[in-house]
């Protein structure tokens, strides 16, 4: 991995060197816009407006608003002289509990690598960090911009993940929240069933990006003259009767998980008599081989 950036962890009176390196990265299919009656290639120039002079992008500069409307144009000169952007340090502000941070804050994770000769004071925070179940709420500058971040450790490695500000969370204003929604206990207790009838540990391995991989086909498809997806037949569709009480619905829904476990379950259980079925036949196979090769052993030394 390649570092983004490099400055220091400020934590009270301790400084902590570090590398920032982004944590993620995109695996979707690159492309380029054409002409979809030949397949041209479809290029953008940066002109003048009502010319077709063409502007290079070093002297493109951003024109922003003034509180009264008035155009101000910003170099990147202009930018770069902001106050926030001389601070090469990420500043811990103050640790709060896990629980109080909403996942809806979440923006862009950074994993962070110690960058002096002694890593002890990164783990030592890291190792801080985990024992007290807290996340550390930090502010940085990155590419200009002024960000509020969450500190916390996954896997040994300190994580810088991003925060949305308070005003860039949207407020969920929907007429239903004002609603006297009736709820019978019995539909509580079914829908709570067929939750914990599909309760398990989550396991990202266990989940794959199906988009990519069937844009993938289609791709190699078309490139072959071929039809990636043949239509198929369409199921009929349910009426609203079918699903109108909610109770019989959670009920089915329950019924149709505890057959799929049972025959998950059956299928395990043949597995294991099979691998049972077949350990005595090996072992026997063994046993018989042992045999012979002492009697072998007598024949040759009379």
């Amino acid at each position: 991995m390649r570092s983004i950036w490099k400055g220091d962890l400020s934590f009270g009176l301790v400084n902590v060197p570090v590398k920032v390196y982004s944590a993620t990265e995109s695996h979707d299919r690159s492309s380029h816009q054409v002409d979809a009656k030949d397949g041209t290639r479809v290029r953008y120039r940066r002109v003048r407006e009502g010319t077709d002079v063409e502007v290079d992008y070093s002297q493109i500069a951003n024109a922003y608003e003034s509180d009264e409307g008035k155009p101000v144009i910003l170099t990147k000169d202009d930018l770069a002289s902001l106050p926030v952007n001389r601070s090469p340090e990420i500043s811990i502000l103050e640790f709060v509990p896990v629980d109080q941070v909403d996942p809806i804050y979440f923006d862009k994770p950074y994993y962070l690598e110690p960058a002096s000769k002694s890593p002890k004071a990164y783990t030592l925070l890291a190792q801080a960090l985990e024992t007290t179940d807290r996340l550390a709420i930090a502010m940085f500058t990155l590419r200009t911009r002024t960000r509020l971040a969450a500190l916390r450790v996954i896997d040994g490695v300190m994580t810088l993940q991003t925060l949305l500000w308070p005003d860039e969370v949207r407020k969920p204003d929907f007429a239903f929240l004002d609603q006297d929604v009736e709820i019978r206990p019995q539909e509580l207790e079914m829908a709570s069933s067929l939750i914990e009838s599909m309760a398990t540990d989550f396991d990202p391995t266990q989940f794959e990006d199906t988009y990519t991989i069937e844009l993938g086909k289609l791709i190699e498809a078309k490139a072959g003259g071929e039809q990636a997806f043949p239509e198929e037949e369409a199921a009929p569709a349910g009426s609203d009767d079918e699903v109108a009480d909610l109770l019989a619905a959670l009920r089915a829904s329950v019924k149709g998980r505890a057959g799929a476990d049972s025959g998950e379950k059956e299928s395990d259980e043949a597995a294991e008599s099979e691998e049972a079925a077949e350990k005595p036949k090996t072992s026997t196979r063994r046993k018989t081989g042992a045999k012979k090769k002492p009697s072998g052993g007598t024949a040759k030394s009379a």
